[in-house]
């Protein structure tokens, strides 16, 4: 039997099924390294650009969302990338840039792992040329008149010449402009550096933010970051990541959720915990015991999560096993009924603790199914779900303007390509 993860036809079906119910985007993460600890679907899986492309071919409408690091990939050709597959698809792209806490990802790489806040000195520029980059042709510059035999308008054509601190890249890029103007921005950094690049760069931001209060914070301080950075807080939507877990009944929900973490045994939530802690080894430590004092172990890896981790763990007076158990498999206030994960969800939104939200499944199918049969119709109802995509681009689905070029809105010159 075919794993699930590296099975195109698992993929095409759950994106044709959250397509026609009206989900704006399917989203791929990304990792760059594993060891013999890792979680199992990590160690077998797809490229996200591989499969997005893939998917783009069978689907009409639903945006293609995936991860590519700041760290470890070279800004023309991930701009080409996703050029790539904005025009492939439409306008339905977007790219999901991290800044890859992992060490051990540096190993694959003949490279040295930038510490936590050089990653994000390195996005920031990363993020300027690859946006520079796709503004190197106006939307009109392909004239294709056969009359006069003229491919392109000269004039139409920008040139980057970027020489940076850690970037030196030239141009122009080689391929046309987006349909949407230039691919979806997301990004993932809750620390005050991931804050501040979100701010300047992002048109979507993902958070896992544990409670509607601390979203609500989270929300507040990205936005203004953004009007700090000159730009509108309407400009950056926030996306909490949510696990709905429904049934019938909430002793339904409840149960699933009670298979759910029976499933998962002590030894796959030490190593879930450690990921984060850049692969720290918890094994070593007894388990009925509070949670250990680590020190500075994984100030260099996921910073707000592991931060987050060690402060849940002391303010609850957490054990080793429960605050694995708890990383693993966390309770959140979005099990229930229909009505109830319906009535948390717009909880969020009213309260500005979110503009949307990325939905992770437990058990994907089963969950997004469950998701939309059950939830979807009571949020229609209220008025907080359009089950329409009118629109022809991720940046319609998600209520963000045409980008425009930086040389449409009078910045010429190549300086002013990357501001």
């Amino acid at each position: 039997m075919q794993v699930t993860s590296v099975n195109f036809e698992f993929f095409r079906k759950n994106a044709l099924k959250a397509e026609a119910a009206g989900i704006a985007f399917a989203f791929v993460a990304d990792g760059l390294y594993i060891n013999e600890k890792s979680i199992p679907h990590f160690l077998n899986r797809f490229e996200p650009l591989t499969i997005l492309s893939a998917l783009a071919a069978v689907t009409s409408k639903i945006g293609l969302a995936g991860t590519v690091s700041t760290s470890y990939s070279d800004p023309f050709t991930i701009a080409r990338q996703f050029a790539s597959l904005d025009l492939l698809s439409g306008g339905r792209a977007g790219w999901n840039a991290v800044t890859t806490p992992l060490e051990g990802t540096a190993k694959n790489y003949s490279r040295n792992h930038p510490e936590h806040a050089l990653r994000y000195e390195i996005a920031d520029e990363y993020l300027e040329v690859i946006k520079g980059l796709w503004d190197s042709w106006d939307d009109d510059a392909f004239v294709r008149n056969r009359e006069t035999g003229q491919f392109f308008d000269r004039t139409k054509l920008h040139t980057l010449g970027h020489k940076g601190r850690f970037f030196q890249v030239e141009g122009p890029l080689n391929i046309q402009r987006s349909p949407q103007g230039q691919p979806v921005v997301f990004q993932a950094g809750s620390s005050d550096a991931g804050i501040g690049l979100a701010g300047k760069h992002a048109d979507a931001v993902f958070t896992n933010s544990a409670s509607l209060e601390k979203n609500q914070t989270f929300l507040k301080r990205v936005k203004q970051s953004a009007v700090a950075q000159g730009r509108s807080a309407a400009d950056v939507k926030i996306f909490p990541g949510i696990g709905p877990i429904v049934g019938e009944t909430q002793e339904e929900a409840e149960a699933k959720y009670d298979v759910i973490r029976n499933l998962i045994t002590i030894e796959e939530a030490l190593a879930y915990l450690g990921r984060f802690f850049d692969h720290h080894d918890f094994s070593v430590y007894p388990l009925d015991e509070p949670f250990p004092d680590l020190g500075d172990i994984g100030k260099n890896s996921f910073r707000s999560t592991t931060d987050r981790i060690k402060r849940r763990a002391k303010e609850k007076n957490q054990t080793l096993r429960e605050a694995a158990l708890e990383a693993a498999t966390p309770r959140e206030g979005f099990i229930g009924t229909p009505d109830k994960v319906a009535d948390e969800i717009i909880r969020w939104v009213e309260h500005d603790a979110a503009d949307g939200f990325i939905l992770g499944f437990p058990v994907i199918a089963e969950g997004l199914d469950d998701f939309i049969r059950l939830v979807i119709p009571v949020l229609q109802r209220r008025g907080y779900f359009d089950p329409h995509l009118d629109g022809a681009t991720l940046r319609d689905h998600l209520g963000l303007p045409f980008r425009e070029s930086v040389y449409a809105r009078g910045e010429s010159g190549s300086d002013k390509a990357i501001a």
